[in-house]
């Protein structure tokens, strides 16, 4: 159990070591008004903290910096609320006033907004998309052998996909395609479009368009959906802002990482709909290349229904208070811009 004055010191060093990335020596916490204590006292409380796990010591310094278990019991227990402050709360709410087209459109700038609030690197989980179902299908022909598939979801996402057309294809026959496609799909999930292009909608286009093998084989090819997470990253290039990645192995691990098609589990929680603000620091994290990192993640809803997740990457030495207070107002406005695309998904 620590004392009052070791929780006090644990507090007061890692916050000067989240704010200026330098080892926190006894005689600059002794000047603190907060810390009326000889520099004598503060160094036998520092290396009673570093024998329990809670301070390392470097070799480049008489300082100590908090450890993995440091940060995480400043976290846990003595982190205190951080309120946004007016011009970060304007900021969020003008960026959530602007029209949004569509709600992935939505998604990318609420990650782009998260990495310029926090200055690190914001990770998004969008909505699972094979639940979305159809509302409006379109056909534009590009030439006389390419033509692009436009699908409208419920929720205003617009998926466009080129495919071949058999050359010469007569217009009456798009308009056809085109009227099939729509008496038939209109509000079938994206998880269950190929199922219904490969009975229904196959039948009819064998009865009224000509070459309709050959079409509908390039069709059902370009309209396949994948079932995998969407991630979105932004602000990747701000780990190269901070010191702890000035190795660019560290960086070239990391970016790899955020570059492949990682598995959501990587960045989030197995059980993602988790309320609250979840945090994993260093070795917490589930890969290798993340071991020098601390992730905070929140969800957010569409209604009442638990939609997607969005976190933060950056150092261990992270200003969390700060992080917590963006991801809580960004979680909450963008639950409110996502719900507000309900009615689209009920016109339908």
């Amino acid at each position: 159990m620590l004392t009052n004055r070791q929780l006090l010191i644990l507090q007061l060093t890692v916050n000067d070591f989240i704010e200026s990335a330098q080892p926190v020596g006894s005689r600059q916490l002794s000047k603190k008004p907060e810390a009326p204590f000889s520099p004598a006292t503060i160094r036998n409380e520092m290396a009673d903290l570093e024998e329990l796990g809670f301070l390392e010591k470097t070799h480049t310094s008489s300082g100590r910096i908090p450890s993995e278990k440091g940060y995480r019991y400043y976290v846990d227990h003595l982190l205190k609320p951080v309120k946004l402050n007016q011009e970060d709360q304007h900021y969020v709410r003008s960026v959530f006033e602007e029209t949004f087209n569509e709600s992935e459109e939505l998604i990318r700038k609420s990650a782009t907004i998260l990495s310029e609030l926090t200055n690190y690197t914001s990770v998004l989980l969008g909505p699972d998309t094979s639940a979305h179902t159809i509302k409006q299908f379109a056909i534009v022909p590009l030439n006389e052998s390419k033509a692009v598939a436009i699908i409208v979801t419920d929720t205003g996402q617009v998926e466009n996909r080129l495919f071949d057309v058999p050359v010469h294809l007569h217009v009456n026959d798009i308009e056809k395609m085109v009227n099939i496609l729509n008496d038939r799909l209109i509000g079938t999930p994206l998880s269950q479009l190929q199922a219904k292009l490969a009975t229904e909608v196959y039948t009819l286009l064998r009865e009224h368009i000509q070459e309709a093998d050959s079409l509908f084989r390039s069709l059902n090819q370009a309209m396949a959906i994948e079932q995998e997470e969407r991630l979105f990253f932004a602000g990747k290039m701000n780990m190269m802002k901070q010191p702890e990645f000035h190795d660019l192995n560290k960086v070239e691990l990391l970016f790899n990482l955020m570059d492949q098609k990682t598995p959501a589990g990587i960045f989030f929680d197995d059980k993602v709909n988790l309320p609250g603000v979840q945090v994993r620091i260093g070795s917490e994290n589930v890969h290798d290349a993340m071991e020098d990192c601390s992730l905070i993640s929140a969800t957010y809803g569409i209604g009442e229904s638990f939609a997607g997740s969005i976190a933060i990457i950056g150092p261990k030495r992270m200003d969390y208070g700060r992080v917590i207070s963006v991801l809580d107002a960004m979680s909450l406005y963008l639950s409110k811009r996502l719900t507000e695309f309900e009615p689209n998904r009920k016109e339908s």
